[in-house]
């Protein structure tokens, strides 16, 4: 991936959210019934590009739990993420604010439920970020997090092939893979699974319109510089043409969509006849309930 293709994407300017983007975290957020203690604190990663109503259905689920976002843009986050309108009171000669709306994530901000909706497959250097999720989170705290899978655009994909066209995007990495990154990284008893979901689109035009409003193909080895109108008049004949249709005749579209949760453990102090450890790490040692 090109990492200033990321910054780019991530620094782009947003009216809304997705729609598939949505769908994907309200079918995340019915996994919280799997957890017998509900979070008393969360931080969501990109709330804007994750979901702002599925934000503000957790908000409402998680009425009494503080909230934290964390954003390439945190002004903007935090402006689309407040329930009310920011209001100014008088206390005695002191001026209060009250935001109505979560706060912004400081780097040693730490929480029970860290909530990563559609954003790691866009992570330029994504073992980075997990190990950034790891700091957010508390001892005995978890994370949930989703992104798309190596399935994904698979139909797509085969077009772009069979005209020896580059690919339509970057690579997206497989479930396993993650699991893998989540332990390396310090998380425990990660738990991934995935589903399919397939779209349908009226024309060429709304297919295209849609994946623009889910990414940019942020692969180092995409094609250099613009494309023009011709071009985008033959990428519209190729997919009228050459994408399956379902029934109604409608052009079809497969998403891979991974989602994963995991723990982060006490951490493990070596043993030995003489053996250091920071009081931080004691700390945490001593408050973590025994599984």
């Amino acid at each position: 991936m090109d990492p200033a293709a990321c910054r780019r994407w991530w620094g782009l300017p947003r009216q809304g959210s997705p729609w598939l983007h949505e769908e994907v975290g309200n079918r995340m957020a019915e996994r919280l019934q799997w957890f017998r203690q509900q979070p008393q604190s969360w931080l969501n990663w990109e709330p804007v590009v994750g979901g702002l109503e599925v934000h503000r259905a957790l908000r409402q689920r998680l009425a009494q739990a503080t909230c934290f976002v964390h954003s390439a843009q945190p002004q903007a986050a935090l402006s689309a993420t407040r329930e009310a309108p920011e209001s100014v009171g008088w206390t005695g000669f002191w001026r209060r604010r009250e935001p109505g709306g979560p706060a912004r994530a400081e780097p040693g901000t730490t929480v029970q439920m860290l909530w990563a909706n559609m954003a790691l497959h866009a992570q330029a250097h994504p073992q980075a970020t997990i190990r950034q999720w790891h700091r957010h989170v508390e001892v005995d705290g978890f994370l949930m997090f989703s992104c798309l899978g190596p399935d994904s655009l698979s139909e797509l994909r085969a077009l772009y092939a069979d005209r020896g066209w580059a690919a339509p995007s970057h690579s997206f990495t497989d479930m396993h893979d993650w699991g893998d990154m989540l332990v390396g990284q310090g998380f425990a008893e990660p738990v991934m699974d995935m589903e399919r979901i397939t779209l349908s689109y009226s024309s060429p035009a709304a297919l295209l319109d849609e994946l623009r409003s889910l990414g940019r193909n942020l692969s180092s080895g995409r094609q250099a510089g613009l494309r023009g109108r011709t071009w985008r008049r033959q990428l519209e004949q190729a997919i009228e043409t050459g994408l399956p249709r379902g029934p109604d005749g409608r052009l079809l579209l497969t998403f891979e969509v991974i989602y994963g949760h995991a723990f982060k453990a006490p951490p493990r102090i070596p043993v030995s006849s003489s053996t250091q450890v920071a009081v931080d790490d004691m700390r945490a040692m001593l408050r973590a309930p025994r599984r």
